[in-house]
This record gives C-alpha cells, structure tokens and sequence, in this order.
C-alpha cells in the first residue's frame, strides 16, 4: 500500500505532512567520466605529438563527441594538407578537465558549490540528473490509538433488536459517491465522425457506392480517370502493387478501346497525351490509392443506362498509399468520396455542397487552393484551419471530371460531374484536438483515449 493511501484510510487516527526535496546524481556516464575524465579530455590524451589521423581518432570510444569537443574548447586542431588525410594535432600542452572537477563535487555531495549553468550544461550532456525525492513527516492524529477497532459497514436488524448498535463504531457513509460504472462498448472517434459523415450524405440525398473491392486493377484506378501511364503516383514509391494475382483479366473491351485512343490520340476536344498506351500496365492489380476508381465504376454503369438521370454518389472506405508517415500522412487511410452527375453543374456548385457539407459537421473555417488533377479541371485543394495545429491543414481535393473522363464512357455531352474527396482522419483531428495522427490509427493509439471521448457532441 502507498503511504497516502494508508493516511486517506486512517484519517484522524495518523496526520500525514508530504515533504518534497530534491538533488541533483549522475548519470551512468556521468559517473564513468568522473572516473576516467571527459571525452574530450580522453581524446586529447590519445593524440600524439606528431598528430593522428581523424579517421583513427573518430574510431575511438570517445571520437566522436571528444572530437568536437576538443575542437571548440581549442585544444586541438585539424591540417586536412596532409597526405593519407585530415590529421589532428594539439594546440596545447596540457588541459584542465573541468567537466570531471565538476562532476565529482556533484559526486562528494558538493553540487551546491556549481552555478545553475553548469549543472545545466551538465545535464544537456546527459551527465547529470535531477532527482526529487517526496517524503512523509507522520504523526498522531486525534484518535490514534494502539489497538485497532474494527468499524461496522452495515446496520442489521440483529443489532437494532439487540441495541448493540450503541456500542459499536460505524464507518461513515460517503452519500455523494457515485455507483461503480459499468462495462460497456466504446465507440473510437474516428468511427463516431464516419457514421455523421454518413448521415450527412444521406440527408443530402446521396447515395452510398459499394466499396468492398480494396484490390484494383490499373485500368480502374488510373487509365479510366485519364491518368497517364507514366503519371509518378503510378510508380512504386507512391502505389502498393500486388504480385498475386499480379494482372487483371476483365475488362469492358470497347471501353477501354475508347479510353486507349482518347490517351494515345486524344478526341473529345483534346490532344490527349500522344504516347504507346500498354495493355500490360493497364491489368496491373494495385492496392486503390482512391475510391475515385470506385466512383469511376459507378458513372460508367450509370452510362450504361439507356436514359441518363441525375445522381449523387458517395463512399467513405480505405485507401493504401506508399506515405512516409508523420503527423498527418498514414499509408492506410480512410477517403470520403462525393460525386454529382447532372447537366450545367459549375464550380460554384463543388464549392457550395463543399461549404454545406463541412458546416453541417461543425468546421467553417474553410480554403480552396487551385490544383492540378489529371482527371479533374478545374481542380481545388480544401484547406481547414486545425485550432490544435494553429495552421491551415489540407483535407481533401475536388473538381469537375474532364470530358476525356467521361465522354468515353458513354454520358451525354452536356452532363458535368462534379466530385470531391476528402480525408477522415484529418477532420477527426480537428474535431477531437488531437495533433499526431497516429495518436488516432495504429498501435501507439492510447485506448484511454476512446474510453474518455464523449458519447455525443453536441457542438454542431
């Protein structure tokens, strides 16, 4: 048991006063340099007088941090005019190790004797710690006593009847103690933000895609959105490609003729990208690096209809990217996808549904950015200012799909999309505070954390 523990259950029996003192001790390798010296100091010592070479120095134990040093406390030089390379020699005849001397006053209880900056030094150099001891001054309290009287938690009808009840001690009753909580399910943030991201869509009148196909093929995810074969997110740094199975098979054959010809050639009004399309680049599997190529499924499907009518698409699933991670990238990630099909859409029309969705989730605060998308123009980057971050932090990109897009897949000419996609971990970010994504998604998440977000927001 702890000693505030013991106090906290014997209230006026023991009185406890909390002490804190504090001093400072060495580190391990504080205490070996107390012992052998410095670094720097054993560096000076293992240079001869005719000098030695950097390379043999910097195989020392002591090399590399004695090196430099050394150098800056002028006890040794460099001469790079020599042959074999740079050799260092003293510039000194003998040193003073300060950094022992004060190591062992901290060691003979003497810290006292070195000035606040040295003990600092020291401990920037990982020499010197500080300690802090807490202690308990105990004495008796008002009813101390050396036999202990066992206190009675509960009236019994035995006792009332008996009136022992007079002679025995109750312990006092806590009557603002709340009840033990009880076990349940908890709902992790970023699953709390997806199911309202959904609701959103759906009182907007959208309707969800199906996602359930985390493997496509480069066809899907690339040609059919007019990305060129030789676009970099196509290379390895930036997709996750499979080796089995490595190569698709099926494809819808007029159009990915049409969707050839409008790469290699152009139409629709475009010069297209004039170069050899490859069958065999087209069929490689990838992990989706976006729902866009589900998105792309869906609008030919809806070509496909004998009478074009208007539509609003989404989808909220996982996408893989070859990311090096940091605060906000993750290679596994969620993307939330909206797409509207209908005749004279603008982009005054993205950037109002843009602005009606985020308001509806409670973020206001918002930017676009003109971008470039090989399969969208215009294109626009979305911006939210992150109140945890103080910065402006992207979370999402949009625009209108271009003709070489759409036209091959058969929609009449005068149908504009307009479509944009989103992250969820970013926006979970700025709802919740948290400022590492990976304090979200991953095996550093503390579960605390999904324990103590609240059950509903009610801010938006």
């Amino acid at each position: 048991f702890s000693v505030a523990a013991v106090v906290a259950a014997l209230p006026a029996v023991i009185l406890a006063e909390q002490r804190t003192s504090k001093h400072w001790e060495l580190t391990g390798e504080g205490a070996d340099i107390a012992e052998r010296g410095s670094h720097e100091a054993r560096v000076f010592g293992a240079i001869p007088k005719d000098g030695l070479l950097q390379t043999e120095l910097m195989k020392l134990p002591s090399g590399r941090v004695g090196f430099s040093k050394a150098m800056s406390s002028k006890w040794i030089r460099m001469d790079k005019g020599h042959e074999g390379g740079p050799r260092v020699f003293r510039m000194v005849e003998t040193i003073e190790d300060v950094v022992r001397q004060k190591l062992l006053l901290v060691r003979q209880g003497k810290s006292a004797e070195l000035e606040e900056k040295d003990k600092n030094e020291l401990k920037k150099r990982k020499l010197l710690t500080e300690v802090t001891v807490k202690s308990y001054w105990i004495t008796k309290g008002g009813s101390f006593s050396t036999s202990i009287t066992k206190q009675e938690t509960e009236l019994t009808a035995e006792m009332i009847s008996s009136g022992s009840w007079r002679d025995k001690k109750f312990k006092l009753y806590n009557f603002d103690a709340l009840g033990m909580a009880l076990d349940c399910g908890h709902l992790h943030p970023l699953m709390k933000v997806r199911t309202q991201f959904r609701q959103i869509f759906l009182e907007m009148g959208f309707t969800e895609m199906p996602t359930n196909n985390f493997i496509e093929s480069s066809f899907w995810n690339f040609d059919s959105l007019f990305q060129p074969q030789q676009h970099p997110a196509r290379d390895q740094h930036d997709t996750f490609f499979l080796s089995d199975p490595a190569l698709a098979h099926e494809f819808p054959q007029d159009y990915l003729e049409k969707v050839k010809k409008v790469h290699t050639e152009g139409g629709y009004g475009s010069q297209g990208y004039k170069y050899d399309w490859k069958l065999e680049e087209a069929r490689k599997n990838v992990l989706r690096t976006h729902t866009t190529a589900v998105s792309a499924r869906m609008l030919y499907r809806l070509a496909q209809q004998e009478e074009f009518t208007p539509v609003k698409y989404f989808s909220i699933d996982r996408v893989f990217r070859n990311e090096t991670l940091d605060a906000t990238h993750l290679a596994e990630f969620h993307q939330i996808e909206g797409v509207v099909a209908d005749y004279g859409l603008t982009l005054g029309d993205l950037m109002g549904v843009l602005h009606q969705f985020f308001t509806k989730l409670g973020i206001t605060k918002l930017r676009f950015k003109p971008a470039y998308n090989p399969y969208t123009e215009p294109s626009m980057e979305v911006f939210s200012f992150h109140e945890g971050l103080k910065k402006w932090v992207e979370v999402g990109n949009s625009g209108i799909f271009r003709p070489e897009m759409l036209l091959p897949m058969g929609l009449p000419e005068g149908v504009t999309v307009i479509a944009w996609g989103l992250s969820l971990e970013r926006p979970t970010m700025i709802k919740y505070g948290i400022n590492n994504i990976r304090e979200l998604v991953g095996h550093k998440v503390n579960l605390q954390m999904v324990y103590d977000s609240p059950l509903c927001r009610l801010d938006s």
